[in-house]
């Protein structure tokens, strides 16, 4: 991930290995991580099941709060592609039961892979 998109907190691709033994003990017996992306300490990871958003909490990041957004939940998604000027990208996910949309700041290297994986959970 570059500096630059650390400090803006724009989300880049990290090795799927890497997640998968760290979220090992909170998945499904049949589960597997297919894709994640660092936001500097938190992550945003797409499992076979669900979309996975994990914030770490306070100076030391000991607390985290794992949000867990089932893929039958979601009933739209939206991806705004960087522009020019505009250095980062944005996923909108509008779930089920819920006012709003959870919206993530992306990378502009990161918007084609989400949307794409999004694409075969949903669609596919």
């Amino acid at each position: 991930m570059g500096l630059l998109d650390a400090l803006m907190g724009n989300a880049s691709e990290v090795s799927i290995e890497d997640v998968q033994e760290q979220l090992a003990p909170m998945l499904a017996d049949n589960e597997s991580v297919s894709t994640a992306y660092r936001l500097v300490r938190d992550l945003i990871v797409f499992t076979s099941s669900r979309i996975v958003l994990i914030d770490k909490q306070g100076i030391s990041g000991r607390k985290v709060n794992y949000h867990s957004i089932p893929y039958k939940s979601i009933t739209q998604f939206s991806v705004e592609t960087a522009g020019h000027f505009d250095m980062d990208s944005e996923l909108r996910v509008w779930v089920s039961g819920q006012d709003g949309p959870v919206t993530i700041e992306l990378n502009k290297k990161a918007a084609a892979g989400v949307q794409h994986t999004l694409a075969n959970r949903l669609f596919g």
